[in-house]
């Protein structure tokens, strides 16, 4: 059985460094949990990431023993925000950041092999906050994104020149949340080493006037 790997089908898992590209990203399916605080310290994030994972596989499984289609489960994505957006870049506060983690569900599973991977979660009891997970579509459009490699803190310089220099400069405003794809397996990579793909959904400036 071949083993389908999303991230090297997708055009929107391609990036590169010193690059700021501008992609058209397709409406995509997530398994999605929400949290806040710095993802350093925060029990939602590590909770996040204990409870996103067995559904993630449960599903994946499902897929290869009901539907004869296996694949490799893609990588960790978060999308992120804060009332002030500069908790990003200059101040980098991450006491006030927010996010949703998401793992990517391939288009041919649907609500109801979600459901059925649920109910299998559950019964293992596997996944912390499994009732908090979701399953919805993401649509981002027009986005700017590059490939950062390096410490998550260093991220901060380069996301301050896309954000004020890089898009304005193509006649652009920001509009959704900052997204970022986790490329590299943190637990095991060095942080000089890490691959973190930085996307910005975007719009025309014109039409935001």
């Amino acid at each position: 059985m071949e083993k389908i790997d999303l991230k090297k089908s997708l055009p929107s898992f391609r990036a590169r460094q010193g690059r700021f590209d501008t992609i058209e990203v397709p409406s995509l399916q997530y398994l999605m949990i929400d949290g806040h605080g710095d993802p350093n310290t925060s029990p939602d994030f590590s909770s996040a990431v204990a409870s996103l994972y067995p559904l993630a596989y449960g599903l994946k499984f499902l897929s290869k023993l009901e539907l004869g289609r296996d694949y490799v489960v893609p990588p960790l994505e978060g999308l992120w925000w804060a009332d002030d957006m500069s908790a990003f870049t200059s101040a980098r506060d991450k006491s006030a950041w927010d996010f949703t983690l998401m793992l990517l569900a391939p288009h041919w599973l649907d609500r109801g092999h979600v459901d059925d991977a649920v109910d299998k979660v559950r019964s293992k009891g596997s996944s912390p906050r499994l009732g908090e997970i979701r399953f919805e579509s993401l649509r981002e459009g027009t986005c700017v994104q590059t490939l950062h490699i390096g410490p998550f803190d260093d991220e901060a310089e380069v996301l301050e020149h896309m954000h004020s220099e890089v898009i304005p400069a193509a006649g652009m405003v920001m509009t959704g949340r900052h997204h970022e794809i986790y490329l590299s397996d943190m637990r095991r990579t060095a942080p000089e080493r890490l691959r973190t793909i930085l996307r910005q959904p975007v719009a025309p400036a014109s039409a935001s006037a």
